[in-house]
């Protein structure tokens, strides 16, 4: 069960590249969402596959922590996931866009401005999900402010 937990929580081995997992982990994301047809991932279900990466990443992020003895190791990635796929609810389906929702995203989850950095003191796994959760919103709401201010 451990192993598989930490299965999870690495993303399948990219949480085990030394430079930039968070990185790799959501460009890895952001190009398998891309890549599957719009028709095949409507918001409802983007949503319920968010909300699950969420709820199976919580205890695989508390394995992690305790198996690599640190809070919020490296190597635990399912929280970009979760917070990288986020980025993507309601967005057109375009190169453009998705591009710019990785580029954010990764701005918001390495700079953690209030309150994504107090997120993070919730034990048990939330807080390692709950950080990027909230990245994925800042993301989310800067994407759809550029949005209806240049384009509608």
């Amino acid at each position: 069960m451990r192993r598989l937990a930490l299965l999870i929580a690495t993303f399948f081995g990219i949480g085990r590249i030394r430079i930039a997992p968070g990185t790799w982990t959501s460009l890895a994301v952001a190009l398998i969402v891309y890549f599957i047809p719009p028709s095949a991932l409507p918001f409802p279900v983007l949503l319920l596959a968010t909300v699950l990466v969420f709820l199976i990443g919580i205890p695989a992020a508390a394995a992690c922590e305790k198996h690599f003895q640190k809070k919020d190791p490296r190597q635990c990635v399912i929280d970009e996931v979760a917070g990288q796929m986020v980025c993507f609810w309601f967005l057109p389906h375009t190169l453009a866009y998705y591009g710019a929702a990785f580029l954010l995203f990764r701005f918001f989850d390495i700079l953690k401005p209030f309150p994504i950095q107090a997120s993070e003191r919730v034990p048990h796994g939330i807080g390692i999900m709950l950080d990027d959760i909230l990245a994925g919103l800042y993301a989310l709401g800067v994407l759809h402010g550029l949005r209806v201010l240049f384009f509608t």
